[in-house]
């Protein structure tokens, strides 16, 4: 750990949120007060958002863990170390090494998430390690790596949006989880090609307006057939680009042959987007494309469309629209997935991940096993094969034949995954639940040991942002005394287990270790080290090592996509509907989603009092036409009931929803939690939640205003 003397004011690093990783600098008074001040860099041009503005607030919260608590009581580390190196022995021991799970998380550092999987994979011996990124990102990763031979969220720098003609952006309210981003969408909008698809009139569909561009919004779960009806309208039309398809593709007449069973007038009806609408995104599109003499398209896709049963192939349908229009691996045009948390590339990269092994390599490959095994020093065939998933881990906790100890770092699991009711019941059957936070989150508070760990100000260390670009966060003040570093408790539970794999504990050793390990594979950093990236900050990987220093690779697929004949694959898919769909007892939908002041679970945000102040309590939108259906007013409690539970919360009414849909934000626990609500039912593929959208009775409550006085406190002191 960097010692105290080592810090210095003015750090340069990044905000603590999400993958747009907004560049800031931190400056210490001598009172030791954090401010942190907006800084130039491509993503953010020097803006940040609320979030980012108030992130020092957390720094020195009254809230902070900073001693390991043993049953809820502090003890010392050595009493909580010893206690979960015991019974960890005990448990492998007795039950084997897969009776020991690992879940990690999608805004750990590279150096953690990377330490994390060698962790699981060498010292504990399980295959059972996942991430909550399987929440964020597996759908779009499985779509583009079955078609482009490659998952980077945004395959080109995010300022290339700033040249576009048009973007179709599916999925995702940027104005308000990325407020920063919004300016790379201002040629789009001033050119009138600025195409959101969503359900609810957001933030985002709002900059549509006075000739911005469109605003389509479909029944819900209904995406994947609005993209090939649009798909079918580009080929129809003669919108295709023949030439680019013939040289860089294959699959066009399967693809044909599919997207013929999607006509505009079949496609209204499943979507309920008029057909002039679905022909008017399709002449956005293909006027901006390269082939007919546009600026420049891009099809972006968000978790609005990949949290679903069908978010693989919805991404699929996404990037084949893309490959028709000659999009992917033209600068200026392209196809890219947004990614949401602030490591959420860089978390699956290096092995948090089910199936992968650093360098994005897959853990049933024997050349990929074998070289990192050597960089590890430990036999190939010693390495666990591939694990549970994140859902199906979750659902096995605590039964026959399941895990029976669990380690957290980095996720609140209670708050953040889906038929959160039986989550806490599969935690509670577990012999073992440790948790690594900062905070007491609502996971935490049911562990049997809860370790302090650092924050992103009191470290060092990497992250990859939504365009994989690799970026430096640098340490900005010392950690509060008693708390430790991640990299310092594995290192510390390998002694104890009595393991000889050798776990560095500085950032920047574990980092060049990574590199070593991820040489060769398609996330390859192997030509990357602190010490560059201090001096170069504007590197994205592949990065590999040479005999001169590579320049990085910015923009992806320019002279061929990574598969074996180096064309993009064309697959066919069609649309099923969402899982939970309307029902006599259920007849309306349900989305979720974010709101602008708090992020994911809210266990940081819900903390800081500015924040709360800004968006106080949980609520759902209902549309007065609907309202006045059900006898629900403004304000009104309203009970919500799916075929997982019930959720009580105060009505907001607004015509920004559908008729026959209610939108419920995420980021609360207790009686208003979403994930209370939602299914845990995945994609076949990707085994992505569909969080998005499910079946919902909605009333009027009529019990005790007392039914909100659990759990779902809000964190901010003073604030409730």
């Amino acid at each position: 750990m960097v010692s105290p003397a080592a810090v210095t004011e003015g750090a340069a690093t990044h905000c603590p949120y999400c993958a747009l990783q907004c560049a800031q600098t931190l400056h210490t008074s001598d009172e030791g007060t954090v401010t942190a001040a907006g800084r130039d860099f491509p993503t953010n041009k020097g803006g940040m958002c609320q979030k980012g503005w108030t992130s020092p607030t957390l720094l020195r919260h009254s809230d902070r863990l900073t001693t390991p608590l043993l049953h809820g009581e502090p003890v010392s580390w050595d009493t909580a170390l010893s206690f979960v190196a015991t019974r960890l022995a005990a448990l492998r021991e007795s039950h084997g090494p897969a009776s020991v799970a690992v879940f990690g998380g999608g805004g750990l550092t590279n150096e953690k998430a990377y330490a994390l999987g060698k962790f699981a994979r060498t010292v504990l011996a399980t295959p059972n390690i996942d991430y909550n990124g399987r929440f964020c990102m597996a759908s779009a990763a499985a779509g583009a790596n079955r078609t482009l031979g490659l998952d980077r969220g945004l395959p080109f720098p995010l300022a290339d949006l700033g040249g576009a003609q048009a973007v179709l952006l599916l999925g995702s309210n940027l104005a308000e989880t990325m407020p920063p981003a919004v300016q790379h969408l201002a040629g789009a909008r001033a050119a009138g090609g600025l195409v959101v698809v969503d359900p609810r009139r957001s933030a985002t569909a709002d900059l549509t307006a006075d000739e911005g561009g469109l605003h389509v919004q479909p029944v819900p779960g209904t995406d994947l057939a609005l993209l090939l009806g649009i798909a079918h309208i580009v080929l129809a039309e003669g919108f295709a680009d023949l030439e680019y398809l013939a040289e860089r593709t294959t699959g066009l007449d399967d693809i044909r042959r599919s997207l013929a069973l999607w006509w505009p007038e079949r496609t209204e009806q499943v979507t309920g987007v008029p057909v002039a609408s679905l022909r008017r995104a399709a002449f956005l599109l293909a006027n901006a494309s390269p082939s007919r003499g546009g600026s420049g398209a891009y099809i972006l896709t968000g978790r609005g469309v990949e949290q679903s049963t069908q978010g693989t192939d919805t991404v699929t349908a996404a990037i084949t629209l893309a490959l028709l229009l000659g999009l992917p691996g033209r600068v200026g045009s392209g196809y890219g997935a947004i990614t949401g948390q602030g490591n959420g590339q860089g978390g699956r990269e290096h092995g948090q991940k089910a199936d992968q092994l650093p360098g994005y390599r897959s853990i049933e490959d024997e050349a990929a096993r074998a070289h990192v095994a050597g960089v590890w020093g430990v036999d190939p065939a010693d390495l666990p094969r591939t694990g549970m998933p994140a859902i199906e881990l979750l659902r096995s906790l605590g039964t026959p034949g399941g895990p029976r100890a669990l380690l957290v770092h980095g996720s609140n699991v209670l708050v953040s995954a889906p038929d959160a009711d039986r989550v806490r019941e599969r935690l509670a059957a577990l012999d073992l639940l440790v948790v690594c936070d900062f905070f007491p989150s609502e996971t935490a508070l049911l562990a049997d040991v809860v370790l302090p760990v650092t924050q992103w100000a009191e470290e060092e260390g990497t992250m990859t942002s939504l365009e994989g670009r690799v970026i430096r966060r640098r340490q900005a003040l010392p950690p509060p005394p008693g708390v430790r570093s991640e990299l310092e408790i594995l290192a510390e539970l390998a002694l104890r287990l009595g393991s000889t794999v050798r776990f560095d504990t500085s950032p920047a050793l574990v980092f060049d270790e990574l590199a070593r390990a991820s040489a060769g594979g398609r996330a390859d950093y192997s030509g990357l080290s602190h010490a560059r990236l201090d001096a170069e900050p504007d590197l994205f990987w592949p990065v590999p090592a040479g005999p001169t220093p590579h320049p990085g690779t910015p923009r992806m697929f320019l002279e061929r996509f990574p598969t074996p004949d180096g064309r993009a694959r064309l697959v066919p898919v069609d649309h099923r509907g969402p899982s939970d769909d309307l029902r006599r007892d259920a007849p309306l939908f349900l989305v979720t989603g974010r709101v602008l002041a708090h992020y994911q679970s809210g266990a940081q945000t819900r903390r800081v009092p500015e924040l709360v102040r800004s968006s106080p309590a949980p609520y759902v939108e209902i549309h007065p036409l609907l309202a006045d259906r059900l006898g629900i007013a403004e304000s009104d409690l309203v009970q919500l009931d799916t075929a997982r539970g019930r959720g009580v919360v105060r009505a907001r009414l607004t015509d920004a929803v559908r008729t026959d849909t209610v939108f419920l934000p995420f980021h609360w626990s207790g009686t208003s939690s979403a994930n209370r609500l939602t299914t845990d039912a995945t994609d076949p593929i990707s085994g992505m939640p569909e969080f998005k959208v499910c079946a919902v009775d909605v009333q009027r409550w009529e019990g005790p205003v007392e039914v909100l006085e659990d759990e779902s406190l809000l964190f901010a002191g003073g604030v409730r």
